[in-house]
């Protein structure tokens, strides 16, 4: 077994990404997890006609939106289920700051969502992110997330 702390991007291209997220479909906005370490992750997603937020043949601004919140969860998803052995945890978006999308991808594109997280503290975190295409830059923005604790 590989240290869950610098997983290769084989392994974890095969975590089913439902496992990480509290979502479900048909509300899931990523496809894959392709990398990840304690202050980085990368998500694929493939956009597909019958995805709820395609307006017009492109993804929609909210679907950006929910894709990148999606991005975070899936980190904090990861770190929860493979470092501390805990169960997935809720998580709000509390501020989009200095949100710029360029352009929104067509059907049949996939997108790599990038976050780099900031700051964490008192279960907020603070990120950067950004949506590409290859070398395209579709959103840029900085998130702040706020973390739900698991009552028991």
């Amino acid at each position: 077994m590989e240290d869950p702390r610098l997983p290769s991007e084989a392994f974890l291209r095969n975590i089913d990404v439902h496992e990480l997220l509290p979502q479900q479909e048909p509300f899931v906005m990523i496809s894959r997890l392709v990398k990840f370490d304690m202050v980085s992750v990368v998500t694929e997603t493939d956009i597909k006609e019958d995805n709820l937020f395609i307006e017009d043949g492109a993804f929609s601004s909210s679907g950006l939106i929910e894709n990148i919140a999606q991005t975070c969860a899936t980190r904090i998803g990861y770190v929860n289920k493979y470092i501390l052995g805990k169960a997935v945890q809720l998580g709000f978006i509390g501020a989009l700051r200095n949100l710029e999308i360029f352009e929104r991808p067509q059907v049949g594109e996939m997108i790599t969502t990038t976050v780099d997280v900031k700051e964490e503290v008192f279960g907020m975190t603070l990120a950067v992110a950004k949506i590409t295409i290859g070398h395209r830059t579709l959103v840029e923005t900085e998130i702040k997330i706020a973390i739900k604790d698991v009552v028991s």
